[in-house]
């Protein structure tokens, strides 16, 4: 089993001056001690409008930069909205293939189709239009990865004419994809799709077990390639995986604070129970009277990878065990000092026997899914791509409504470059003179 980091950023009120620039340094600080340590991966979210809850609306941008103090730590994005009102799909196959370069291929491509009202009703995005939007914007952006040039799309919600996509990805044909699973049922469309499931989870190893050996046995007798590239993994996320590592329970507890429960309790607020007003409602303040009307909301050791070495080993040891590909450590409001020594107690002490026993799972796995690929690559259904027009070119002045120039700077902006050569030519020949 790999072990990641998972970050949200979520930021509590009251915030100072400088609370939104620490956050980032202190997440860069960390990722480059988590990949030190040996951690597989670290993932990163994308939330628009999730204010205390979530800060990370730009994942790409910070895993760049965590792409320039890393080496071997893959950079997923845990995950990235595909619904064309949020990214483009043209864009987005922009921004993972660039990532792909700044990282040496080390990028995870996890998508989601977005589920908050904030959200969806921030970008006007009706829920009944979400999956569609996802499933439409997939293909398009795999192909503008991998087509010379993708040779268009017309679709219900995107609609896009040929053009040469770059970059293209380092990793051929493209990074993994993953899609985010909240629901057993989402599982299952993974599996189908042949594509890694991003799961959440939060019963517990035992149960876990269960939506694993259905991912894979739904991937085995029902799986059809949507992706050029199969990503035949699971992994899990959820409220039951935060992190905090110390010398023992109490310190790691002490360090962690309340915070062990935001996730949760922030799913709720935005997502089910809550009321929110912009820039208004605070959020950690109705988290902080809800943990004192309910202490477990608060979580502690057995409700994640939380207290000492000993305690953290047996619970990843639990889930090790219910045959999971990776389980990703969520970062909760905490200590950033505590965090830092979290990771660096993990790598010393807990994630070396677990790297190697995934080692040899590896070269199990894949042994194992070897006679059940050919049976997946051989439901894959023939691409339903265009040919492109080798007649079709684009060019000239962009036009509106009526024939009428609706772009002039450039031819404007040509004319004061022509006239400033004449100038200077003029100018030369004169001192020539």
């Amino acid at each position: 089993m790999k072990i990641s980091l998972f970050y949200e950023f979520p930021l509590p009120r009251p915030w100072s001056e400088d609370d939104e620039h620490k956050l980032f340094q202190d997440g860069l600080d960390e990722v480059e001690a988590a990949d030190k340590a040996g951690f597989s991966s670290v993932w990163l979210t994308e939330h628009h409008f999730l204010e205390e809850y979530c800060h990370s609306t730009a994942p790409e941008m910070f895993l760049a930069a965590a792409s320039q103090r890393t080496e071997n730590i893959r950079l997923g994005f845990g995950v990235m909205h595909l619904p064309p009102p949020i990214n483009h799909p043209a864009r987005i196959a922009e921004r993972v293939a660039t990532l792909d370069h700044l990282s040496n291929g080390r990028v995870e491509f996890g998508t989601g189709e977005g589920s908050s009202v904030a959200e969806l009703g921030g970008f006007n995005i009706d829920p009944a239009d979400k999956r569609t939007m996802w499933e439409e914007a997939l293909e398009v952006s795999i192909r503008c990865m991998i087509e010379e040039p993708f040779s268009g799309f017309k679709g219900e919600h995107v609609e896009m004419p040929a053009r040469n996509v770059i970059p293209k990805p380092l990793q051929k044909p493209h990074p993994p994809v993953w899609v985010a699973c909240t629901r057993p049922s989402s599982v299952q469309m993974a599996a189908q799709k042949a594509i890694g499931a991003l799961s959440f989870a939060y019963t517990g190893p035992g149960p876990l077990k269960e939506r694993v050996d259905g991912y894979y046995k739904e991937f085995e007798e029902k799986g059809s390639p949507v992706t050029p590239a199969v990503n035949p993994n699971i992994l899990a996320i959820g409220g039951d995986l935060s992190m905090m590592v110390a010398k023992t329970d109490e310190e790691a507890l002490k360090r962690l604070g309340i915070g062990g429960g935001f996730f949760s309790f922030g799913i709720m607020h935005y997502y089910m129970t809550g009321m929110h007003t912009p820039g208004r409602t605070g959020v950690w303040e109705l988290y902080e009277q809800a943990v004192k009307e309910d202490p477990t909301l608060a979580y502690g050791p057995g409700r994640g990878a939380i207290g000492s070495p000993e305690t953290v080993r047996e619970f990843l040891r639990g889930y090790e065990e219910s045959g999971v590909d990776e389980i990703i450590l969520l970062l909760n409001p905490r200590s950033h000092e505590g965090t830092m020594e979290s990771i660096e107690i993990m790598g010393r002490e807990i994630l070396p026997e677990f790297i190697e026993r995934e080692e040899k799972a590896q070269v199990e796995k894949a042994k194992r899914l070897e006679p059940v690929l050919e049976k997946v690559e051989a439901r894959r259904k023939p691409s339903e791509a265009p040919e492109f027009d080798e007649t079709y070119s684009f060019g000239g002045l962009p036009t509106g409504r009526g024939g009428k120039f609706t772009a002039s700077e450039i031819p404007e902006a040509m004319a004061e470059i022509n006239e400033g050569r004449v100038q200077a030519a003029k100018k030369a020949k004169e001192q020539a003179s």
